[in-house]
């Protein structure tokens, strides 16, 4: 069984503290992350890259709405989460420049594919 990768991530975001690439940032952000009938939300306040995770349904300057699957994909490093949006896998309302300066804290995809890409390769579907 997977760990909970979504919950993994905010907890090692928030021990974190303090983020240098996002010095220049300051801004909430609200993740909306959908499992069937229940919804988790985790608010990411960032203050010149001091960064606090709390949970709750506050309001933010971003929200950003995914279901628990493609989340995990985000946080693993299997999707990038721009590319998840443009596909319409995550759901984005309020200030999109908060979103790009966000896409920092998450795992980039390797080489330019995905896990599950590179792991498919050779095999006859």
């Amino acid at each position: 069984m997977r760990s909970d990768l979504t919950a993994g991530f905010f907890d090692e975001l928030a021990r974190r503290g303090h983020e240098p690439l996002l010095r220049n940032v300051t801004g909430s952000a609200r993740f909306d992350v959908v499992a069937g009938r229940r919804t988790e939300r985790w608010l990411v306040a960032i203050d010149k890259g001091d960064i606090r995770v709390s949970r709750g349904n506050a309001a933010a300057g971003s929200v950003l709405r995914a279901d628990k699957a493609s989340f995990d994909r985000v946080v693993a490093g299997e999707l990038n989460l721009m590319a998840a949006v443009l596909r319409g896998e995550v759901a984005v309302e309020g200030d999109p420049r908060l979103l790009v300066r966000l896409q920092r804290l998450f795992p980039r995809p390797q080489g330019g594919r995905t896990r599950r890409q590179a792991g498919s390769e050779g095999r006859e579907e």
